[in-house]
């Protein structure tokens, strides 16, 4: 009999990664460090409070990392941890899935 305990480990993924704004938050972050106000040009219709929720969501399971600057006026940036960019062949697999499918629907 298999431990309750053990998660399917694609339902783990999906749920840390789960939603559109959490997987094009990634998307930008892949480049590199980046600014909340150009987190929120970037990732287009996401609002500032649902910006937030998903980067404090990140942050929390370890995927993002977020750094503060004792500056007046105070900067914050927002990077992957080195466990986030393992998620880089991820986003490419789905980058290259969504270009592949873009082909097949002319």
């Amino acid at each position: 009999m298999k431990d309750q305990n053990i998660i399917c480990p694609v339902a783990l993924t999906l749920s840390l990664i789960e939603g559109k704004w959490k997987t094009l938050i990634l998307r930008d972050l892949l480049e590199g460090k980046k600014r909340f106000g150009e987190l929120q040009r970037s990732v287009e219709g996401i609002s500032q409070k649902v910006l937030t929720t998903q980067l404090r969501a990140l942050e929390a399971n370890g995927i993002v990392e977020r750094i503060a600057y004792a500056e007046i006026p105070p900067r914050v940036e927002y990077q992957l941890s080195p466990q986030g960019q393992s998620l880089h062949a991820i986003i490419d697999a789905m980058r290259i899935w969504g270009e592949n499918y873009q082909m097949l629907d002319k």
